[in-house]
């Protein structure tokens, strides 16, 4: 609450902030309903506007709750709503189509198919991913506005070292999904002393973009977002104002101010702005997660002593405690309290209920379209007015005064006629909006059952293991790799060659490799494809492919089926692996709708723009470009001080991903679940881990075509020739 006031009286245009249920920091003290409404006043009374962050996925089960949630703020003064979920989507538009709809970071917003997906879906503002750079920021704001969208860049605070919303590395090791606002941050963990001589390999420093205002302007940016998660007030308050000034300073044409020494004065890891500029050099990270106030203080006066660094940390400290004690004073004389109302209620026998309500702003009366009666009973009294003018106090406003004294006794009126007087009340303290009445949640037919036997498929992503493969009855799924480069004619032949070979899309596809990419799909021109990000998926829509969403879509629910099919005409789609059994059983298939499931596959913990490897082994190179990109190949594990292992490799052409010790087994669904999936996909791909592997390619798909076709001990021997693996986030879901 204190953080909130203090970004308000700092001078922030808008501010994000969570409900105690349904967003992505759980971890933080959220604010209560009633709480909300009096940060409204606040908020609006200094023209600053409040954001609802319902920026997680959401599970079948959850829905009810969700719409209960829906059908208050609906009634509410809020200025839009922040979303993750792609059922989410569905559901607001659907239901609740007076809500702003703003695409979360989490959506991995980093290509030119991904902003027009996204205005289908009806977003107003996207939060574009932060490893974005300036040039392609400029692209992707241009193409937002020709789709009536506005585009919102993070300029300070923490940095995620993975693409947002494709980080599964707390959820696979402590059950803590980042995409449910639980994540532990592991990636700030220490680890054992790597071959570069470092504590903490995958620590980030902070991004501040204090420096590049007027050139994220000129980049037609709309929205400038500083990440306040988990933050305090006077950090909150000395962010904003800084950033505010420095705001200010361009709209007035004045000169940008070159000092940014209070960013340093409140927690940072140092900062660093290589993403924004598209410099993907070692100076990225930082070896400790902690404050860095202290050290930046020592690297900027060079002490030479012990004692006057001493002193000056002294003097540092005495600043610190000095501005939150001023900051928490213009807190406290800051009240979120409603506004109070008075109602006076008069009438008299024969003539109209008179209603006059008086708030802080404004005075107005009502009258009632019917006269009062007389009556013995169910007279109008204080409790029966109260019970009809109730959810008033669910606004802004709080009924602190009734006066029935000009209340002739022993009248009545029909209860509607009170409710059609509270709806004109509102209508007045809502700004001339609308009451709108509470929605009945949606419910789904019972789930449709697959009406065949599940199909295996195998994922493979070199032509030697195509060649294998080819074999066997399984579908063939072929891996591309995040860029094409040169490899783009070699592979379109292979597809030519090989027409029962169905394209894999990755996540994360951006710029020129993403152009390169949708030219690959319309001159190749497969039967269907899998992809993982929807910029492609948008693509293949309107060429008329028919698409499968892939399993790093992470779809966690039935209303997300339902908005791809009717949206895009999506085929099918992989469930997400990160729920458990009772939550995928809850998921319904729509008619005509295949749903797919990976019950065999190295777990992808993140996905990086940056090259890890300057951290691990060290690299002879100070930036990473393009030529990594496409020549690089080197795979090095660490180790946190639990002795859990992690794999990175980077292989031609593809991002830096970081690996789980363990392949993911499981083979229990295709029991637990019968009659559910369309198809099960095994991952062979010669990917690293800790997991042994002791039969060959051909034998393992045959043992799992085995276990489709329920034949004895096939189960029993899979785990007998995989092993170790894990299907952890089967049991812990999210």
């Amino acid at each position: 609450m204190d953080a909130i006031k203090a970004a308000i009286l700092a001078g922030a245009d808008a501010v994000y902030c969570g409900l105690d249920k349904f967003n992505a920091r759980n971890r933080a003290t959220n604010i209560s309903f009633q709480q909300l409404q009096g940060i409204l006043r606040l908020a609006h009374q200094h023209n600053c506007a409040i954001y609802i962050t319902l920026n997680i996925l959401i599970i079948d089960s959850e829905i009810p709750a969700l719409f209960k949630l829906l059908n208050k703020l609906v009634n509410t003064s809020i200025d839009g709503i922040i979303i993750q979920d792609l059922g989410l989507f569905y559901l607001l538009h659907k239901y609740f189509p007076s809500l702003e709809i703003h695409a979360s970071t989490q959506l991995t917003t980093h290509n030119e198919g991904q902003i027009p997906f996204l205005g289908q879906l009806h977003a107003e503002r996207v939060n574009l991913s932060r490893e974005m750079n300036l040039k392609e920021i400029k692209s992707l704001s241009r193409l937002a506005h020709k789709n009536n969208i506005s585009t919102e860049v993070f300029v300070h605070g923490s940095n995620c070292l993975s693409f947002s919303g494709a980080c599964y590395m707390s959820s696979v090791i402590n059950g803590n999904s980042g995409n449910r606002g639980r994540c532990s941050q592991p990636c700030r963990d220490q680890y054992i002393t790597t071959a570069a001589g470092k504590n903490y390999p995958l620590n980030l420093k902070d991004l501040s973009a204090f420096y590049e205002l007027q050139e994220l302007a000129e980049a037609g940016v709309d929205s400038l977002k500083i990440e306040g998660r988990i933050k305090k007030y006077d950090y909150v308050f000395t962010i904003v104002k800084t950033w505010r000034e420095q705001l200010d300073a361009y709209q007035n044409n004045s000169a940008l101010s070159a000092d940014n020494s209070a960013l340093f004065k409140v927690f940072n890891r140092d900062f660093s702005n290589g993403l924004l500029k598209g410099e993907l050099h070692k100076e990225l990270f930082i070896d400790n997660p902690r404050d860095h106030s202290i050290q930046h203080l020592s690297e900027i006066q060079d002490f030479s002593n012990a004692e006057d660094q001493e002193n000056a940390a002294l003097a540092f400290y005495k600043e610190k405690e000095a501005l939150k004690k001023a900051v928490l004073t213009k807190i406290n004389n800051c009240s979120i309290e409603k506004g109070a109302l008075s109602i006076k209620v008069s009438g008299k026998k024969g003539f109209p209920l008179k209603i006059q309500v008086k708030s802080p702003e404004e005075s107005f009366e009502m009258y009632s379209s019917l006269p009062l009666k007389e009556t013995q009973k169910n007279q109008l009294d204080k409790h029966q007015i109260l019970k009809r003018l109730k959810s008033i106090n669910d606004t802004a406003f709080e009924i602190n005064h009734l006066d029935l004294k000009g209340l002739d006794p022993n009248v009545f009126i029909p209860f509607n006629e009170l409710t059609a007087l509270k709806k004109r009340i509102l209508y007045v303290l809502m700004n001339n909006r609308d009451f709108i009445e509470p929605i009945p949640h949606p419910v789904l037919t019972k789930p449709i059952p697959c009406p065949t036997k599940p199909r295996l498929s195998v994922l493979c992503s070199s032509a030697n293991e195509l060649r294998l493969f080819q074999q066997t009855k399984a579908s063939l799924y072929y891996q591309l790799p995040n860029s094409l480069g040169a490899e783009s004619a070699h592979l379109l032949l292979l597809f030519k060659e090989n027409p029962r070979l169905i394209p894999w899309f990755p996540s994360i596809i951006i710029g020129d490799d993403y152009e390169n990419a949708v030219t690959f799909l319309r001159e190749a021109n497969p039967r269907q494809i899998v992809t993982n990000n929807t910029g492609i998926a948008f693509e293949a829509y309107k060429m008329g492919i028919p698409w499968i969403a892939g399993p790093y879509l992470n779809i966690v629910n039935s209303f997300s089926l339902i908005s791809l099919k009717e949206n895009f005409h999506c085929k099918g789609a992989f469930i997400s692996n990160e729920l458990n059994q009772e939550q995928i059983k809850r998921i319904k298939r729509p008619e005509n709708f295949e749903l797919y499931f990976s019950i065999f596959h190295p777990m992808v913990l993140m996905t990086c723009r940056q090259c890890l490897f300057h951290q691990v082994s060290g690299c002879e190179k100070n930036l990473h470009n393009n030529s990594c990109q496409n020549n690089c190949e080197k795979s090095k594990s660490i180790t946190n001080l639990r002795g859990e292992s992690f794999f990175i490799e980077k292989s031609k052409g593809n991002l830096h991903t970081i690996y789980a010790e363990k392949h993911y087994l499981n083979t229990g669904i295709i029991k637990d679940i019968p009659d559910h999936f369309s198809n099960f996909m095994i991952d062979l791909r010669k990917i690293k881990t800790n997991t042994q592997i002791k039969k060959d390619p051909l034998e393992l798909i045959a043992l799992f075509e085995n276990c489709l076709h329920d034949a004895p001990r096939a189960i029993e021997q899979l785990h007998k020739y995989i092993y170790p693996s894990s299907f952890l986030p089967y049991r812990n879901g999210i």
